[in-house]
């Protein structure tokens, strides 16, 4: 008897060995995969997986080797200064939505001071290493962020007194900030570049 309870003890004990999961039923289960939103399509639970936009256009034709090197010119112009007019968007909502919150013309001029003085200090060492056409792009490309032309933003925020003083210096360099973006006539091209560069695709 003793003998027989001594076999059934091995086997129990060959079992747990062999099929862990079974006797230690609390131990965590590893599971190796990543981890993704679902959605509930037709009674059945999918993975849900959002891909980013990819940008497809007609390839294009140079018709001579100075169209060739405008364009890869316009590619790295993109590349310097549209981070440029994303910066410059967000301080203008994030400047828009703070003097919202003050009191008083009195404070939000004073602010606004704070803010001219605060961009010059940080742009103007920027600002000079552009070129003129880096330049014209940048005011362009800030209107196609913000939806506004740099003259009637400077306008909005500091007066038209600065608006029109900012614009004859500008013109001075033969730029305008009241030149509107275009994406589908003169920009057109520009917007192409200005696409495929913020989805890294060149």
């Amino acid at each position: 008897m003793r003998k027989r309870r001594y076999i059934i003890a091995v086997l129990a004990l060959l079992a747990a060995a062999c099929y862990p999961g079974r006797t230690h039923a609390q131990e965590p289960r590893h599971i190796q995969g990543f981890l993704v939103p679902m959605c509930v399509y037709d009674g059945d639970t999918i993975p849900y997986v959002r891909l980013p936009n990819v940008y497809v256009f007609q390839p294009l034709h140079f018709n001579s080797e100075k169209e060739r090197r405008a364009y890869y010119k316009l590619v790295r112009d993109v590349k310097k200064v549209y981070p440029i007019s994303l910066e410059v968007n967000q301080a203008i909502i994030e400047t828009y939505e703070y003097l919202q919150t003050l009191p008083d013309k009195k404070s939000r001029e004073r602010h606004l001071k704070r803010v001219e003085k605060g961009i010059k200090q940080q742009y103007t060492p920027v600002m000079k290493k552009l070129t003129f056409a880096q330049g014209k792009l940048l005011i362009k490309l800030i209107d196609r962020q913000s939806h506004q032309s740099s003259y009637e933003l400077v306008k909005a925020f500091l007066g038209p007194f600065r608006a029109g003083f900012y614009q004859a210096f500008a013109a001075l360099f033969g730029a305008s900030l009241k030149k509107e973006y275009d994406p589908t006539g003169e920009d057109k091209l520009t917007e192409r570049v200005v696409l495929l560069v913020s989805n890294g695709q060149i």
